[in-house]
């Protein structure tokens, strides 16, 4: 029974979540403004161009978890099957949150017969790794665009009150308190049965985002990093070029060719993952939606820009779904895109079948 509502839970918060924002959103925009904003948009081929570069970046991210899974133990995948587990998995996080993570870590364990422990381990230590990064960007927004979130701290109510929480101690008391209870209750039941399953998952989380320091080619792990968020970014930057209020903040001097303004949005956009929704469906369009009236672009435009891109990218993903599925089914049945082994293991397996 527990299970059960464990999972309806995690079936209905985001659905929840994502309905409640877009109904905000839509309550807070007048629909016929993001109706004539639509209309504006007169470049919708670079639509097309994003889409190849979403298409990119999960071929990229495959490859890197393929590394991983290689420095786990786990022996090689085609580039095809990397990137097919991708697919699948962003897809099937449009249904709700967190269910393409279960069904790719499923899915390599089964077809490379590994254990799911290690495969779950190794994209927590993937999520980790996109964690780390989303911090270092934050931190080069906090610079690189220091005009425009000063400005929003100075002039919404929302920035103020963050600044004056910010600087109260009262916040910092009840903060480290909660931390020593915390701290406290760790201690207490360090040897019951929850503490112990606590410490498993925190030694597979450990064990998947240990191998980056020890596994070959790290460099080429931290190129392909940098190739995943390069292409992310550039989903948000190209999708400028098709309205024309956003256009003109790649032309506006000061701009630096909007990439300031196209980092501050990617970075809002790229923080709201931290709430369960699904597919950011609610959470990143207001994110989005936001960043852009830092610089000027009206509430209607930038979430007319949201809209219109998070359609295109949820489109890609279901085509790239349809397409995953087609091949884990001839997969199946025609047995190609199998994991290569090789080494002793390859050949206890072929006296096996010699036997």
């Amino acid at each position: 029974m527990n299970a059960k509502i464990k999972k309806s839970i995690d079936i209905i918060l985001p659905l929840g979540i994502s309905a409640a924002l877009v109904v905000w959103l839509f309550r807070k925009v007048d629909i016929s403004q993001i109706r004539d904003a639509l209309s504006g948009g007169d470049r919708w081929g670079w639509m097309f161009v994003m889409m190849g570069v979403l298409i990119l970046s999960h071929v990229i991210r495959g490859i890197r978890w393929g590394m991983q899974l290689r420095a786990a133990g786990i022996p090689r995948i085609p580039v095809m099957t990397e990137s097919v587990s991708i697919f699948g998995a962003y897809a099937l996080n449009l249904v709700f949150s967190y269910l393409g993570e279960a069904w790719r870590c499923v899915y390599i364990s089964r077809l490379a017969d590994a254990k799911i422990s290690t495969v779950v381990g190794t994209d927590l230590g993937d999520r980790a790794s996109d964690a780390l990064t989303v911090l270092l960007l934050i931190v080069l927004t906090l610079f690189v665009a220091r005009p425009a979130m000063e400005g929003f701290m100075n002039h919404y109510d929302f920035g103020r009150s963050i600044m004056a929480a910010l600087g109260d101690g009262a916040l910092w008391g009840w903060i480290a308190g909660v931390i020593a209870l915390i701290a406290i209750l760790l201690w207490v039941g360090r040897k019951s049965a929850w503490m112990a399953k606590v410490r498993n998952a925190v030694k597979r989380i450990w064990g998947g985002f240990a191998v980056l320091f020890h596994m070959k080619g790290i460099d080429i792990y931290l190129l392909l990093t940098v190739g995943i968020w390069t292409c992310y970014f550039l989903e948000t930057y190209i999708c400028f070029q098709v309205f024309p209020f956003t256009r003109q903040l790649v032309t506006s001097p000061g701009m630096a060719w909007g990439l300031i303004p196209g980092l501050v949005v990617f970075v809002f956009g790229s923080c709201s993952i931290a709430i369960p929704s699904s597919g950011g469906l609610g959470p990143w369009n207001i994110a989005v939606m936001f960043a852009l009236t830092l610089y000027g672009v009206p509430q209607a435009e930038g979430a007319a820009y949201s809209l219109v891109v998070w359609c295109f990218e949820s489109g890609t993903l279901v085509l790239l779904g349809l397409f995953s599925a087609a091949y884990v089914a001839l997969q199946r049945k025609y047995g190609f895109g199998l994991p290569i082994k090789t080494g002793a293991k390859n050949g206890r397996e072929q006296s096996r079948q010699g036997a």
